[in-house]
């Protein structure tokens, strides 16, 4: 039985992430502060947990992560992107495809870990330029998006959402796009899902994850405003 560390609210160490337990649990408690959060996800841990619940922090053994160079983009989806009846932006709505991420939860009956203290601990991170989302519009309307952190050349994906059909899906492909032409060498899905691996994400062991994230950090982290422009549409299908 591996052991659940403690965290205080001050110092914002963490755990070798290889102490945790196979689903992933490493620690509980500590605060959602930009400085911790920032030092856990460097380390390849991430907050989860439901509402009434202390923060818990992960590091699952497989880890769902999805090379750019590995985007499996279906004929439909393509057709789809080609018919251009969808507009995609970055960093425009931010704190919308966030709450929206919440909202969707909710009206599926499923709950969501999205409280308004984990709205409000992304927004910081938003504001300091690590934290980015990517909007799907479709006329004039949000109709899905992304959301997550960038460190380094890694994004660690968040939650996405959809309001029309393949809409959280072409904001995946646009994510791709984008940390493609800058040389990023993963987006982390986190834990497996049908979808994301049907679009080419791959699960790893959590000492391979640690090793490509080691490799990452050590380029510089592309903070500020993310814009998705023609150049980054050559490489959009």
């Amino acid at each position: 039985m591996r052991k659940l560390y403690s965290l205080d609210t001050i110092n914002c160490e963490f755990p070798n992430p290889c102490d945790a337990a196979r689903d992933g649990l490493i620690a509980f408690g500590g605060d959602l502060s930009p400085r911790r959060l920032i030092s856990a996800y460097s380390q390849g841990i991430f907050p989860w947990y439901s509402p009434g619940e202390p923060i818990l922090w992960w590091s699952p053994d497989p880890r769902l992560i999805l090379f750019p160079h590995k985007l499996n983009v279906s004929k439909s989806l393509r057709k789809r992107i080609r018919k251009k009846n969808f507009h995609v932006t970055m960093d425009c709505a931010f704190e919308s495809v966030i709450q929206e991420c919440a909202n969707i939860r909710v009206e599926n009956g499923t709950g969501t870990w999205i409280t308004e203290e984990m709205i409000q601990a992304y927004m910081e991170l938003y504001d300091l330029g690590f934290a980015h989302s990517v909007e799907t519009w479709f006329d004039n309307e949000l109709a899905g998006g992304l959301y997550g952190v960038s460190l380094g050349h890694a994004f660690f994906g968040e939650s996405m959402f959809f309001r029309k059909t393949d809409a959280s899906k072409i904001a995946m492909v646009a994510l791709t796009a984008f940390v493609k032409t800058f040389d990023f060498d993963f987006i982390d899905c986190q834990l497996s899902t049908s979808h994301l691996v049907s679009m080419g994400a791959e699960d790893i062991s959590r000492g391979a994850f640690l090793e490509l994230l080691g490799q990452s950090l050590q380029h510089e982290s592309l903070r500020g405003r993310w814009v998705f422009d023609d150049q980054i549409t050559k490489g959009f299908p």
